[in-house]
């Protein structure tokens, strides 16, 4: 589902050459630019903010670019301070999809709405792995075999994920309703935690994105059973997708992408989506971002705004079969 608009025509390198790109290096830099980020420094959407800010001072876009960490309710915040910024292309947030394209299912009171943000363009594409531990046989090196292991094994069938409400969570309960296999779902506050009780046997399985488990597979001390993109990563060439093992449903991703305030001019829209597919493009960009399980993938406002169109939609029917709202 989320993963057909990642292969949406990117070409960051490309888009170098597109006319919009021209008109941003004839403007005159903004004086300075603020990137809102939700989640606490040092995580993967701080690094994604600060290496597309370092970008924007070279690039000619800002003299002057800082991230601003507004860290509170699972990134929520971010977003609703985005609401009180002038729509000039100064302040923009940038975001997991989920925050405005999952989050509007799962929560009956969420404090914004569609109007209150502009679709710019995204940065990069992840995908969800499921991995499993010590606590797991060696000999369990399938999904398949996971799955007859935990049907025969009720009292060691669970998995963790990130957190409740998160897309990993969804990959995994959809994976024990696909396969008729009742695992037990435990909510982390966030992967580090989970990932360890992973590698320390308290937890049985972890769904997570492929960065979370890089470090770990290259050192033997878990084995990924499956991912969760249309096709396999190029980060673990060797694993299999759900699809590939007959559970097409879920073919789920996400994306990070940029935010202006709701009512950004087109022109404002253009300019900031310019400067952002040439820090996007920039080889040590590129090469950072594969470091964290990260595709550096840059697409058009017009592109951006009908995936978040499409995937509002195609998050509606999943959050309803799983039966989950945050709210409760």
């Amino acid at each position: 589902m989320v993963q057909r608009r990642q292969l949406l025509v990117t070409g960051a390198v490309a888009a170098l050459g597109l006319p919009g790109i021209r008109r941003a290096r004839a403007a005159e830099p903004l004086a300075q630019v603020k990137v809102l980020c939700g989640f606490p420094p040092g995580g993967t959407t701080d690094m994604v903010s600060r290496r597309v800010a370092d970008k924007f001072r070279s690039n000619g876009y800002a003299k002057v670019a800082l991230v601003d960490n507004r860290v509170g309710v699972g990134g929520r915040l971010a977003v609703e301070e985005l609401r009180r910024q002038p729509a000039d292309g100064t302040v923009m947030l940038l975001t997991p999809a989920s925050m405005v394209t999952l989050y509007p299912h799962i929560y009956s009171k969420l404090t914004y709405k569609a109007s209150d943000v502009t679709p710019v363009c995204t940065a990069c594409n992840l995908e969800f792995g499921f991995g499993v531990g010590p606590a797991v046989p060696d000999s369990i090196n399938t999904l398949k075999a996971f799955l007859e292991w935990a049907g025969a094994n009720p009292d060691k069938a669970n998995y963790g994920s990130p957190g409740a409400g998160t897309p990993p969570h969804f990959v995994g309960a959809l994976l024990a309703r696909e396969s008729g296999v009742d695992l037990r779902h435990i909510a982390y506050k966030g992967s580090a935690p989970g990932i360890q009780d992973l590698l320390g046997g308290q937890v049985t399985s972890f769904t997570s994105p492929i960065g979370d488990y890089l470090q770990y597979l290259k050192a033997g001390r878990l084995r990924l059973l499956a991912t969760s993109g249309p096709a396999r990563t190029p980060f673990t060439p060797d694993v299999p997708t759900y699809a590939e093992l007959g559970f097409k449903r879920l073919t789920i991703g996400e994306w990070y992408g940029f935010f202006l305030p709701g009512g950004a001019k087109p022109d404002v829209v253009d300019r900031t989506a310019a400067a952002i597919r040439q820090a996007v493009a920039a080889p040590d960009v590129v090469e950072n971002f594969a470091q964290f399980g990260l595709v550096a993938r840059a697409n058009t406002p017009a592109e951006q705004l009908r995936a978040v169109q499409e995937e509002n939609a195609d998050w509606g029917p999943i959050v309803k079969t799983i039966g989950f709202s945050a709210d409760n």
